[in-house]
């Protein structure tokens, strides 16, 4: 077990990772044992080498700043992972909204660039947008902005 926690140190000393990306880690390692790995995690979260709330927070900048995703796709993504409620809505709240606007006006921009004579335009943007992550009120009004351009 010792070389199994040496091993998740020097994961989690590399980057973030929650609980359930170490126990899916842990478990493998230790051919399924499950005791075993909750006993790794307790002593990591000690350790305060996995720490939820900073594992949120740098998943939701990395998504909203680098891959462009709305609020709603980080949420159930985080969700997704176990991560309780509470940490997810702190972690939002880090995320700048001017510049995630900024950024889903881009991403749109391009979109439309690519789609402006397809019949469908409108509902194939309205859909990319709400794939992205982003509220149906925010993208329809960056959609009504572009089609008056």
């Amino acid at each position: 077990m010792e070389k199994v926690l040496d091993r998740m140190r020097n994961l989690c000393s590399r980057r973030e990772y929650c609980r359930a990306d170490i126990m899916k880690k842990a478990m493998s390692a230790l051919d399924g044992d499950r005791e075993k790995a909750e006993k790794v995690i307790e002593i990591l979260v000690a350790e305060k080498y996995i720490d939820e709330l900073r594992y949120a927070s740098a998943f939701a900048r990395d998504k909203s700043a680098i891959s462009g995703w709305g609020e709603t796709k980080i949420r159930y993504m985080l969700s997704s992972k176990g991560v309780p409620r509470e940490i997810i809505d702190k972690a939002l709240e880090e995320i700048d909204e001017s510049k995630a606007m900024t950024r889903l006006e881009k991403l749109m921009e391009n979109k439309y660039r690519s789609l402006k004579d397809d019949p469908q335009c409108r509902l194939k943007m309205l859909r990319f947008g709400l794939g992205r992550g982003y509220g149906y009120d925010e993208v329809s009004e960056v959609l009504e902005f572009l089609m008056k351009k």
